[in-house]
């Protein structure tokens, strides 16, 4: 059994050191223990660090792709390197290294294929009120979405089977944490959560560089995974809203012209006209939506049994 600890990083010269340090070189219930950090277009000597503190492998972006893409080029790397497992840390020591088995072991006990670290956000010093706020906010909306308990979906300190990796995609480029708990979801993977701990902070997070920022992109993320793993429910209740909008001034209308007054209530004709055609065209759109995403679903399965016969076939010739 082949463990794989990956860390993304950008421009994380400072502090990968201070990480990586403690990062373990064995792990119960493993025969061997790597290390690998993503360089995500760093421009300071980040992937040299790397070197120094003795990580076996580092995979380089030319130029800066975003947290969600390094977070999957570690995936497809640990994937060629023939992991079993592997557990996903950040550069800035903000989790426990200590805390890594308390992420494997449900797995090597059969109880889980995805383990999410859920960190005690509440005691959480440096975490502002509107960060804890939003942090709930996008857990209860990954619940929500998903069909998971998980307490602290936007935690990056997880660990996943092989078979995770393999069917796991990100969309967007921005952060990989709640897409990556919904898709689980939807795929019926086993998930669980187990309680870890943080370090005091090192640097200031480079996702939340102002809490207007953070709070602006953390909302299109959650609109944009609606959209994505619940298009029939997203697009249907925008479309049901407009529509009932404009059933009330048609219905106004229809009232006013059967008691004789119609015509000085064109206004709420021309209304209601316009409400209903944006709901109507907009239900169809939720059933597009759903069509798409079905397609994407299929999609995906191909992905994943082209990575099984890829997998069956290396086994052949190590046996060879």
């Amino acid at each position: 059994m082949k463990l794989i600890i990956q860390v993304p990083c950008l421009n994380e010269s400072a502090t990968l050191g201070i990480a990586l340090a403690k990062l373990p070189r064995q792990v119960e219930g493993f025969d061997s223990v790597e290390w690998l950090v993503i360089d995500d277009g760093s421009t300071d000597d980040t992937a040299q660090v790397a070197l120094d503190h003795g990580v076996d492998h580092v995979v380089r972006h030319t130029h800066n792709m975003g947290l969600a893409r390094a977070f999957m080029s570690g995936l497809d790397a640990c994937l060629s390197l023939g992991a079993d497992v592997i557990v996903n840390t950040d550069a800035d020591d903000q989790y426990v290294a200590n805390d890594i088995p308390c992420l494997t072991q449900p797995i090597l006990d059969g109880h889980a294929e995805f383990v999410i670290g859920a960190r005690p956000i509440a005691t959480i010093k440096h975490f502002s009120p509107l960060k804890k706020a939003l942090q709930w906010v996008g857990s209860w909306v990954v619940r929500l979405a998903s069909g998971t308990d998980v307490p602290d979906a936007p935690s990056g300190f997880r660990a996943m089977t092989r078979s995770v990796a393999q069917r796991l995609v990100v969309f967007g480029e921005y952060t990989y944490t709640l897409e990556t708990i919904i898709q689980a979801g939807q795929k019926g993977m086993s998930m669980m959560s187990v309680p870890i701990h943080v370090n005091a902070e090192l640097r200031t997070s480079r996702l939340v560089r102002s809490l207007s920022s953070y709070v602006r992109r953390s909302t299109v993320t959650i609109i944009r995974i609606f959209a994505i793993y619940r298009p029939f429910r997203f697009f249907g209740y925008i479309g049901l809203t407009f529509f009932v909008a404009g059933l009330i001034p048609g219905l106004r209308f229809l009232y006013k012209y059967a008691s004789g007054e119609g015509e000085g209530h064109v206004q709420s004709l021309i209304l209601a006209a316009i409400l209903l055609g944006i709901g109507f065209q907009t239900i169809l759109i939720a059933f597009v939506a759903d069509l798409l995403s079905a397609n994407r679903k299929l999609l995906e399965d191909i992905r994943y049994k082209a990575a099984l016969a890829r997998d069956r076939t290396s086994s052949l010739e190590d046996d060879a």
